[in-house]
């Protein structure tokens, strides 16, 4: 292998930085230099490199302590933005970030349903109305990532398991979409980009091995395997709303139904309907989980009803993926809250063969959303970061080394 050239070392380096400088926030360049393992003449001209491209600006000045105040720098929030969606079939909230990841405008698009709804003229609704609170254009972006219901098939490029998401199923609707935004576009499952924030942020930080549950009107899961998802041949990993389950009758022709026994066991409908049994009003499967934890008796009865039933499933998944963790997500699951968690841990231990941890999501608002931020960002940076490759000033050919504050 050929020796790392010293303008090759010195990108590495400045990437590095700037990833420190994302992590932490404003830093001195005496701090920058502990970090990587920099001396102060070197830091000082990897800083000057990344402020000659507008990559780092002056941000400010350290405060306290003896001595003179430091100049801080930063990564500068102008440097890119980026888009991300969160579709149901009732709306699509969107969201702009600029490169540090902090979200500058927000829109929400109200889409009724309608005899032939228009997909990519929603998309570009949402996408303008995000772009303009942000007081950008369109043009300004640099990455769209988008969440679905279901998922995008890699060999049709059609999206499966949707079947309530009316207007999404054209075959040609990916490359649609990137003609008319002019972005490239990331579409993935929501549930997936949901488990993509718990590995960022959440509880998933740091577990190479763990499966998102989201138990909301429809049940599904996200897989992580080696710190990476898995989302199978046809993007279907996790759509364990069909899993066929002890203690219900098989569901034939699920594709039909877009529903399975796992589904008609403890989805959405099937919440609201046993707390309706008990007694319980509530206008929604999360509003009569919220009910549950508020009201003794019939509400106790719903939780371990319910727990036990996403337990049999979790069971199933256990015995199969035998992960780390499983973490609780999805409206229902969180409106449940820590009362729920604590059935379903009681029922996994009689239940599986072994027993990952059970933990409540860490990312409870607009997880999806935030998943779909992450994505686009990291696409983002590897695009605007790359200019540190080509900076050809005369520094350090030695690499950093990360070092733990």
């Amino acid at each position: 292998m050929k020796p790392g050239t010293p303008r090759m070392l010195r990108g590495i380096n400045d990437r590095a930085a700037l990833e420190l400088l994302l992590e932490h926030g404003p830093l001195s360049r005496t701090r920058l230099g502990e970090l990587t393992g920099l001396s102060k003449p070197t830091a000082s001209q990897l800083l000057s490199r990344l402020a000659a491209t507008d990559l780092v600006v002056a941000s400010g000045s350290s405060r306290g302590g003896p001595g003179p105040r430091a100049q801080l720098y930063a990564v500068n929030p102008r440097a890119g933005h980026v888009a991300a969606m969160d579709v149901t079939p009732a709306r699509i909230v969107a969201a702009v970030a600029d490169i540090t990841g902090r979200v500058i405008g927000e829109h929400e698009l109200r889409t009724p349903r309608r005899p032939r709804p228009d997909a990519v003229a929603n998309v570009l609704t949402a996408l303008e109305g995000a772009a303009t609170a942000a007081g950008l254009a369109t043009t300004d972006l640099l990455h769209l990532a988008i969440g679905t219901p279901g998922a995008f098939d890699r060999r049709t490029r059609r999206l499966r398991y949707a079947r309530h998401l009316p207007g999404w199923h054209d075959p040609d609707l990916l490359d649609r979409l990137a003609d008319a935004t002019g972005l490239p576009v990331h579409v993935d499952n929501d549930v997936n980009l949901a488990a993509v924030a718990e590995l960022s942020s959440g509880r998933g930080r740091g577990v190479d091995e763990f499966v998102l549950l989201w138990v909301d009107e429809g049940l599904g899961a996200a897989i992580v395997i080696g710190g990476r998802l898995y989302d199978g041949v046809t993007g279907g990993a996790g759509e364990i709303g069909f899993l066929p389950v002890p203690g219900t009758p098989l569901v034939r022709d699920v594709r039909r139904g877009n529903a399975g026994a796992f589904q008609e066991l403890a989805g959405g409908p099937a919440v609201l309907g046993l707390a309706r049994s008990l007694g319980l009003r509530a206008a929604s499967a999360s509003a009569a989980m919220r009910t549950a934890v508020a009201t003794p008796g019939a509400g106790d009865e719903l939780l371990a009803e319910v727990g036990h039933r996403l337990a049999v499933g979790i069971a199933s998944l256990v015995a199969v993926l035998d992960p780390t963790l499983v973490v609780l997500s999805g409206s229902v699951g969180l409106a449940g809250g820590e009362r729920l968690r604590s059935v379903i841990s009681d029922e996994l231990g009689s239940l599986a063969a072994t027993r990952p941890g059970l933990e409540l999501a860490g990312v409870r608002e607009g997880p999806v959303l935030t998943g779909a931020l992450h994505t686009a960002l990291t696409a983002a940076r590897d695009d605007v970061f790359d200019t540190v490759r080509h900076l050809a000033s005369p520094g350090s050919a030695r690499p950093v080394t990360r070092r733990t504050p």
